[in-house]
C-alpha cells in the first residue's frame, strides 16, 4: 500500500454472512469487478469516485453508496488526499431476510438508487463497525438490520426479472460457463468464439452487454472470488493461485489486493483463518 494507506477487511465470528472493510486509500484503485452480495459504504473523509453503469458517483461524507449484487463497478480517489470509508458487504441471504420481514417487496430486493445523502444510515454503518470491533455482535447485528431496513424502505424495489436471452446473451452465458469450467487454462478469445460458433468481436460485445465487462476482466474477478473461497477454508495463497489459474502467488496477490482491498494473508487473518490446512 502507498504511504498513509491502511485497510482492515474482516468478518466477526458471530456475524456470518457479512464482511466489513474500513480503510483509507489514496493511490489504490479498484478495477472493474462485482460482488455476489450487496455493498453499503459511507465516507468519513475525502471523496471516493465510484464508477457504475449509470455513471460516476462522487461520494463524500454523509452519503451512502448502495450497490446491488453482480453490478460491475470501479473505485478510486476523487481528491488528492484519497478517502476514508466504512463498508459493509452483507450476503444476498441476509438482505433477503430483512426485506421479507420489513417490506412488501416481491422477488429479489434491490435498490433503485446507487447513492443517497442519509446521515442516519451513514452513522449506522459506522456504528456496525464500531460495535463489531468492540465484540458486541448483538449491537452490530441490530444496527445492520435497522440500517438495511431503512434503506430498503426509502430506496428499495424489486430487481427486474431477466428478460429472455437473445442469441448474443446466450453466447455470453455459454462463454462464461466455459471460462468457469476451464479457469485454470482458459481458451484465447478467438478459440472461445470459434467453439461457440460466433466471432471474437461479436462475443466481446455480447459479453460486455450482459456482464458489464469483457471476458478477460470478468475472468480475473471470478478467479479472485474462487481464491477467496479457498482461502476461507484455509488454503495457502500459493495453492489458491495455482488452482484458479494465476501464474504464481505474487500474481494472485496483485489482483486480489486490487479487487478486495487487502492482500490474501491479511484477508485470511481478518476472517479468523489460521493458515494452510
Amino acid at each position: 500500500m502507498a504511504e498513509g494507506e491502511w485497510a482492515r477487511y474482516w468478518q466477526h465470528e458471530r456475524l456470518p454472512g457479512i464482511d466489513l472493510l474500513r480503510a483509507h486509500y489514496v493511490r489504490h484503485t479498484f478495477p472493474r469487478h462485482s460482488h455476489e452480495g450487496y455493498v453499503f459504504g459511507t465516507i468519513t473523509r475525502g471523496v471516493e469516485d465510484v464508477g457504475l453503469p449509470g455513471g460516476v458517483v462522487h461520494a463524500g461524507p454523509g452519503m451512502v453508496v448502495m450497490i446491488n449484487p453482480e453490478v460491475p463497478h470501479t473505485a478510486r480517489a476523487g481528491v488528492t488526499e484519497g478517502w476514508v470509508y466504512s463498508t459493509l458487504y452483507p450476503s444476498s441471504r441476509v438482505v433477503a431476510e430483512i426485506a421479507a420481514e420489513t417490506t412488501t417487496i416481491r422477488g429479489t430486493a434491490g435498490f433503485a438508487e446507487t447513492d443517497a445523502v442519509d446521515s442516519q444510515a451513514a452513522r449506522l454503518i459506522r456504528e456496525v463497525h464500531r460495535a463489531a470491533e468492540e465484540g458486541n455482535a448483538l449491537a452490530a447485528d441490530s444496527m445492520l438490520r435497522i440500517m438495511v431496513a431503512r434503506l430498503l424502505r426509502n430506496h428499495g424495489r424489486s430487481l427486474p426479472a431477466r428478460e429472455p436471452l437473445t442469441a448474443g446473451a446466450r453466447d455470453a452465458a455459454r462463454a462464461r460457463a466455459v471460462l468457469e469450467e476451464r479457469m485454470e487454462d482458459p481458451p484465447a478469445l478467438q478459440a472461445l468464439a470459434a467453439e461457440l460458433g460466433t466471432s471474437p468481436f461479436a462475443l466481446l460485445r455480447a459479453f460486455r452487454d450482459r456482464y458489464g465487462m469483457p471476458p478477460h476482466t470478468w475472468l480475473t474477478d471470478a478467479r479472485v472470488r474462487r481464491a477467496r473461497r479457498m482461502l476461507d477454508v484455509g488454503a495457502a495463497p500459493a495453492e489458491a493461485a495455482a488452482a484458479v489459474g494465476f501464474a504464481d502467488q505474487p500474481h494472485l496477490n496483485r489482483h486480489f489486493t486490487r479487487i478486495v482491498g487487502v492482500p490474501p494473508g491479511a484477508y485470511q487473518r481478518g476472517r479468523g483463518v489460521c493458515g494452510p490446512r
